[in-house]
């Protein structure tokens, strides 16, 4: 006789066998064994639905946008997207890695993936952190297979399996791009405005052949196979990511999306709010609100003086410098300080470290006592740094009272003379103001070599695209003035102006920098500008350095 007990377990056993077959029925029916993650080779859409689990929340789950992208990869082969920050660029991207890599696996094709970006860290800090993400979501009962091994299987920046590798490349090492090769390859480009052109042509090695082979009598694919997905919000109209957007010749087999900002914020990406907030404080007509915002590619302003790309460098550089442990770097250490006048401006000091502005402190609507104190604190606790302060209106009191107290300032005075010239030593600027902007423009150049390091930040970011220059009769730089861009674009660039200031100067001296001479011989101090071969009191000639 059977025991009760028994009878119960045998109960739930046949219930769970109904679960089980009720499961496999929704699923395609047939045993577990025929439902392996192979049966999605060209599907991403039906694995990433049914494979992985996105929550049940309302907005859970692809975009229609991300739908449309990651649907085109098996039909289009190279496929490229564009648009605003904040799409789920670097999700999409580890969602299609996963499914490429899953799904070869298990059809026993020889399989390769290679990621890269216009920036390491970008691999290191966003694509592959998004691939453990969505890895652990997977629903690994519906592909046969149990989760990744993270010892053996899925490490930080690569994914080993059966019979392929998925792997992060530097974008600069083109000959590693080159040297993929296998039966199926896939490429992602992250950030891909960033990414030189020679990585690109790298990749065409694997295409060349592909598409050629017809699928085999027992129905497995067509090998080789080669499939690329480029991302990015947009930069300025050049390089190869513009090309495929811009259908220029050549990039004919490549399929372009365009993301806009209405179907960003449709899919609960992006918000009004903050795209209304950027509007007003980058300005409609901007690099930075075509590029971030619109996602469009636009060139900073034909008059504008440091172009958006060059601070995107420096914040790059910035944030591996703090991800690496914010080694100070030698050079001048100074503190530049934009006193605010009135309403709703800004006191801002920029503290400055050889190559590095390492942070922008803000204060508002203090009195000059206040704002004294502050950078007295920092020099005192900085032995050897310089307070370089706006010396026009209120900033003269902080300049006099830091004085009095013995600390090591220097006031910058934005209409005075400057003897500089530009790097090509052609041209000459109109006073201060201009040489200074102009100084922290070529040490951002990437032609120069720059390695100087701005923090992300907004504000900062708009206010060192705003202003406009132009050659005036004389041969002279003249930039426009900081109240008529105020005009222009309703603020003050206040964080820019102290940034530009810690930077002044970084070459030469201050004697230099505003052409004022120390008369070695009678200690006579005077304007270049005025007297430009002789001392005035005791008529000795001098050369440029000032002796």
């Amino acid at each position: 006789m059977t025991s009760p007990l028994l009878l119960a377990k045998l109960e739930r056993l046949e219930k769970l066998r109904a679960l089980r077959a009720e499961l496999d029925k929704q699923q395609g029916g047939g045993d577990r064994e025929d439902l392996p993650a192979k049966r999605f080779y060209y599907d991403p859409i039906g694995f990433a639905n049914e494979c992985i689990d996105f929550g049940d929340g309302p907005d859970d789950g692809l975009t229609e946008y991300q739908i449309d992208v990651i649907g085109k990869i098996p039909e289009m082969k190279r496929v490229a997207v564009r648009g605003p920050h904040g799409l789920g660029k670097s999700a999409m991207s580890a969602v299609v890695i996963l499914w490429f890599a899953l799904t070869r696996d298990d059809a026993g094709v020889d399989w390769k993936v290679a990621s890269t970006a216009g920036a390491w860290r970008q691999l290191e800090r966003y694509l592959w952190p998004e691939i453990h993400k969505w890895s652990k979501r997977i629903r690994w009962d519906r592909l046969n297979r149990g989760p990744f091994n993270e010892n053996t299987e899925l490490l930080s920046l690569n994914l080993k399996l059966q019979h392929g590798a998925a792997f992060a490349v530097a974008s600069n090492k083109a000959e590693l791009i080159e040297g993929v090769h296998a039966d199926s390859v896939l490429y992602v480009f992250d950030e891909s405005k960033a990414i030189p052109a020679g990585t690109f042509e790298a990749a065409e090695g694997a295409f060349s052949g592909a598409g050629s082979a017809k699928p085999r009598e027992d129905g497995g694919p067509a090998l080789p196979e080669a499939y690329a997905l480029a991302c990015s919000t947009p930069g300025e109209p050049n390089g190869v990511f513009y090309g495929i957007h811009s259908r220029q010749p050549g990039f004919e087999d490549w399929w372009a999306r365009h993301v806009t900002l209405a179907e960003a914020k449709k899919a609960g990406r992006i918000s009004d709010e903050w795209a209304e907030n950027r509007r007003k404080q980058w300005g409609e007509q901007s690099a930075a609100y075509h590029n971030r915002v619109l996602g469009e590619f636009y060139s900073s302003d034909d008059d504008g003086i440091i172009p958006l790309a060059w601070i995107e460098a420096a914040n790059e550089r910035w944030k591996q410098w703090d991800e690496s442990g914010r080694s100070y770097t030698e050079g001048l250490m100074t503190i530049g300080c934009d006193v605010a006048r009135s309403g709703t401006d800004k006191t801002i000091m920029a503290i400055r470290y050889g190559d590095v502005v390492t942070d922008l402190r803000t204060s508002s609507r203090e009195d000059t006592m206040k704002t004294t104190g502050r950078v007295k604190g920092i020099l005192d606790n900085n032995p050897g740094m310089t307070a370089i302060v706006d010396v026009i209106g209120i900033g003269a009191g902080v300049v006099d009272r830091l004085r009095e107290q013995k600390m090591r300032v220097e006031p910058f005075n934005a209409s005075s003379a400057s003897s500089r010239k530009d790097v090509t030593g052609e041209l000459g600027f109109v006073n201060a103001r201009a040489a200074s902007w102009w100084n922290l423009r070529d040490l951002l150049d990437p032609a120069q070599g720059s390695k100087l390091c701005l923090p992300p930040n907004d504000r900062l970011l708009g206010d060192l695209t705003a202003a406009h220059w132009k050659v005036i009769s004389g041969g002279k730089i003249q930039v426009e003035s900081k109240d008529d861009i105020k005009k222009r674009i309703g603020r003050s660039t206040d964080y820019g102006d102290a940034v530009i200031m810690a930077f002044w100067p970084a070459s030469g001296g201050f004697h230099d920098a505003y052409g004022v001479i120390n008369c070695e011989n009678c200690k006579q101090t005077f304007l270049s500008s005025l007297h430009p071969e002789r001392c005035p009191r005791c008529r000795r000639e001098y050369n440029k350095s000032g002796e």
